[in-house]
């Protein structure tokens, strides 16, 4: 059962939760949500939901860009309100990006740009920096370090960087996953890991940001610049340090409060099969870190007598990144994956929740809220559906908007 029954979106499609932002609202001479997805023969997707007409609209980016969630894209809103978006796929050449060529509309895009040349390219989160007039877009690149490119105009790009890596030869093998949020005028703040959880057994939560050339810790300390990169994850803040617990973590979103501070929300992992999310939030002095509640075990549906190739894999948090007091969540109720709206007064401390999926068949997870949304009633969308891996999945996409 769903309350207030939602729109399906696309009655096939997935995405990863390392490409941020993948849904984002328009108010502009529509009210429209956007969303991009690949669909389970692999197609590159987008589509909207009008919320004045309740229109769905989809167009195919790519007709075959292999049958894998992580290779969604990402969006960017101009100025003008035109779309921008980025994509490539998993472990694959190159990052490619397109802009639409009215405002508000996905019908018709531009020649396909190659942003950055490299062998690998995982993901992708693109910002555009009001103050400085420059584009930046992040990834991860061929050595599986956060890395990043800028421009002045979107199409001419330049050479890549590594942005976060640690010293030594084991550094060389790790991973980080990032997630990156912004003001959109001049300061930019990232989440990452020391890597994947699998294979990082005190895998711990990290933050910086970056303003005017210069990387940052969140009480302002200085701590390299654009021109001393990488940056040493020792050097930035330990969101949570998974040695203290022997929780291995995974990030899951980041944004900022009314007062410009970040807001990170991740999980703990005691066991692979025990998943709690928490709630971590910089109160001008230091981090304050709340669990918000236990998510179940992974969501994957494994298959009888095979081992579960992916037991980190959440079901799901996400923050209304217009209103950080509220998240939504997917855990696991009666068996089953079911989508809720977590609110908190006190920072975390403490919460309140209501369901937005009931007595479900099958599963719900990876909630989303389209980032720039700011009105009083809920929206959120997710993957519904049946999921045994990131290539083999029969989900859809569903937007739900409070009534």
């Amino acid at each position: 059962m769903i309350l207030n029954k939602p729109t399906v979106i696309s009655p096939s499609g997935a995405f990863c939760w390392f490409q941020d932002p993948r849904a984002v609202y328009i108010e502009g001479k529509y009210r429209r949500t956007y969303v991009g997805w690949i669909s389970n023969q692999g197609k590159l997707e987008v589509g909207y939901y009008d919320h004045n007409t309740d229109e769905v609209k989809t167009n195919v980016i790519k007709e075959y860009w292999d049958i894998d969630d992580h290779n969604v894209p990402s969006f960017l809103v101009l100025p003008d309100l035109r779309l921008m978006i980025f994509y490539a796929r998993h472990n694959k050449e190159n990052l490619y990006a397109r802009q639409s060529l009215n405002p508000e509309d996905i019908t018709e895009w531009s020649d396909e740009i190659t942003v950055a040349k490299m062998e690998k390219v995982t993901y992708s989160h693109p910002v555009f920096l009001e103050n400085e007039k420059c584009f930046y877009v992040f990834w991860r690149g061929n050595t599986w370090k956060p890395t990043f490119a800028t421009s002045n105009d979107g199409i001419h790009w330049s050479d890549t960087r590594v942005l976060f890596q640690d010293k030594g030869k084991e550094a060389e093998n790790i991973r980080p996953y990032l997630k990156v949020v912004s003001d959109n005028k001049r300061t930019i703040h990232f989440a990452f890991t020391d890597g994947h959880p699998r294979n990082e057994p005190f895998n711990s939560v990290y933050y910086a940001r970056y303003e005017w050339g210069n990387i940052c810790r969140a009480d302002g300390t200085c701590i390299g610049s654009l021109d001393t990169l990488p940056i040493l994850h020792s050097d930035c803040d330990k969101v949570y340090d998974a040695k203290k617990t022997g929780a291995r973590a995974w990030i899951w979103d980041i944004a900022l409060n009314t007062e410009g501070n970040p807001v990170i929300v991740y999980t703990r992992m005691p066991e692979e099969s025990k998943h709690f999310y928490h709630y971590a939030v910089w109160n001008g002095k230091q981090w304050i870190d709340h669990e918000i509640t236990f998510a179940g075990p992974w969501f994957p549906e494994t298959p009888k007598n095979i081992e579960e190739k992916e037991p980190h894999y959440s079901a799901g948090i996400c923050i209304n990144h217009s209103n950080t007091q509220e998240v939504y969540l997917s855990r696991q109720i009666n068996n089953v994956f079911e989508i809720e709206r977590w609110t908190t007064c006190n920072g975390g401390e403490t919460w309140s929740h209501t369901p937005i999926t009931r007595s479900s068949m099958v599963i719900n997870v990876r909630p989303i809220v389209p980032w720039g949304y700011n009105k009083k009633q809920g929206h959120v969308l997710w993957m519904r559906g049946n999921y045994v891996h990131y290539t083999q999945f029969q989900t859809s996409i569903f937007c739900w908007i409070e009534k």
